[in-house]
């Protein structure tokens, strides 16, 4: 009897159905824990311009605009062509873990490189007209304007739209993946346009 008994529970608990397969993650828009580090970097790029404190200013421009270039170059020759690759599943993985980083990743680059790069043109004289690198800085104003335009413009707002999109009950993979290759697409854009950048500025350096 016992025998008996036991067998149809454990058949039963061995048939019963898993549940429904777990979706992609409902990512964060805005990562909490990312933001000290943020509030430390703006803080550090605000007390160089305050002091006008040269090596802090060379090293926020410079780290600024290498990691700018290296992850627009990254994003848009290396993780595009293999996000392109993978099923819809995968990329809304990936996209939920990668996404909310950037939401504060780039606009904190942007901003590190912008303004001590403008201040330390300033303080070097290169924004008079008499300089000989002003030409080269105004080329590097037009060029580094279109990009800021592009990352805060266009990268992030589809940054930004994926993450709504994939925070719904039920996302819409066809928007994530249109808006996932603008972000990839825009981003191989402005990597190359930093190529442009670095010509520039080698050239400034050694005028």
């Amino acid at each position: 009897m016992t025998d008996i008994t036991q067998a149809p529970a454990g058949i039963a608990a061995t048939e019963l159905p898993a549940g429904p397969p777990a979706g992609p993650p409902r990512p964060q828009v805005v990562p909490l824990r990312g933001l000290p580090v943020v509030a430390i970097i703006v803080g550090f790029v605000i007390a160089a311009i305050a002091g006008n404190w040269l090596w802090a200013l060379m090293f926020c421009h410079v780290a600024g605009g290498a990691l700018w270039t290296a992850i627009d170059l990254f994003v848009g020759l290396v993780i595009g062509p293999i996000l392109g690759r993978l099923p819809v599943p995968a990329r809304a993985q990936f996209s939920a873990r990668f996404m909310p980083m950037m939401v504060l990743i780039m606009p904190t680059l942007v901003l590190m490189t912008l303004a001590a790069g403008f201040q330390l043109a300033l303080q070097m004289g290169n924004l008079s007209s008499s300089s000989p690198n002003h030409p080269w800085l105004i080329a590097s104003f037009c060029v580094v304007g279109v990009m800021a335009v592009i990352a805060l413009g266009v990268l992030e707002p589809a940054n930004i739209t994926v993450l709504f999109e994939m925070r719904k009950p039920r996302p819409d993979p066809m928007v994530i993946e249109k808006l996932m290759k603008r972000f990839i697409y825009t981003a191989g854009v402005t990597g190359l346009m930093q190529v442009a950048t670095l010509i520039i500025m080698t050239r400034v350096a050694t005028q």
